[in-house]
């Protein structure tokens, strides 16, 4: 199963030792991790270490490294430039897209956001029938604007009226920020994997942003993030504590309908991504994108 590392105290030392991550202090071994089981390593604190074979085996691997700052917003982000064996030709492919076969594609992205929005307020026992009216009246490109729109009536169903979402203010911003972090990073993962590049976004076109397009991919995602980090926050409180990155990384193995079967999000991303890139090259548009599934499905994250 895919993990995702967390690297989060000072004075670490990792390091490649036969096939596996080994993180260490002071000399002293703290563990093992088989490196064809990670997904992604995630550092959050200053004072860490690592060799130079550990970062090009898990290149070779297609799992980034997400360096993170103190309110857990990632700073940098060490990826595959090789990730595969037709990605000169995709990559051509992606920056030729025509702009109707962009801005259709970030038209399917944003109904599925706001879909699976609408999934997750059903399953807080919200009414989730503005936001799927907001869904049938997506425009080519989103140029209504309706994920905004969507925002707006989301985010003080999911978090209470008084919640304003910014990645700069502590608690359960924090909390969000950690868990689309570890959505990010593996998206990215697929991204790379599928031989496109991060940077050429179909909406997301920040110039300093490096990974527009594994934003892009995410969107669909994000509402598990959330619904997850409300649950936690009731629970436990809005610190992120290590039970909490635990629940935000186990999401990448949770189960999700697609294309008339189950399953994880590591792979849902996967094939989103390779859908993507076959799209690019064919010229039409056939995205495998995630379906809002029942309340029941979502129901293990929201307590």
């Amino acid at each position: 199963m895919d993990q995702i590392i967390d690297i989060s105290q000072e004075g670490r030392h990792l390091s490649r030792e036969r096939g596996f991550l080994k993180v260490e202090a002071e000399g002293v071994l703290l563990g093992r991790v088989p490196l064809d089981q990670i997904a992604a390593v995630i550092v959050h604190t200053h004072g860490v270490t690592w060799s130079n074979s550990l970062l090009v085996e898990l290149a070779d691997r297609g799992a980034p490294v997400i360096l993170c700052a103190a309110n857990h917003q990632p700073r940098a982000v060490l990826c595959s430039l090789d990730g595969h064996h037709a990605q000169n030709a995709r990559m051509r492919a992606q920056w030729d897209a025509p702009a109707p076969l962009i801005k259709q594609a970030w038209k399917q992205i944003v109904i599925a956001k706001i879909r699976m929005q609408a999934a997750a307020l059903a399953t807080i026992g919200q009414p989730p029938a503005r936001l799927e009216q907001i869904a049938r009246g997506v425009q080519s490109g989103d140029s209504g604007n309706a994920e905004a729109q969507a925002a707006r009536v989301y985010w003080p169903m999911m978090m209470g009226k008084d919640f304003r979402r910014d990645a700069d203010l502590p608690d359960i911003n924090a909390l969000l920020n950690y868990g689309y972090t570890v959505l990010r990073a593996a998206t990215a993962r697929a991204v790379a994997a599928a031989g496109l590049h991060p940077t050429i976004g179909l909406f997301h076109s920040n110039r300093a942003n490096a990974f527009a397009l594994a934003d892009d991919l995410m969107e669909p995602f994000r509402p598990l993030v959330d619904l997850t980090a409300r649950a936690i926050a009731a629970r436990d409180g809005a610190d992120v504590t290590s039970d909490a990155k635990r629940r935000m990384a186990e999401l990448i193995a949770l189960d999700l309908p697609l294309t008339g079967e189950t399953s994880p999000v590591s792979v849902a991303l996967s094939r989103l991504a390779t859908s993507l890139a076959q799209s690019f090259e064919t010229r039409r548009l056939a995205l495998a994108l995630p379906e809002s599934p029942a309340p029941l499905v979502l129901a293990g994250l929201g307590r």
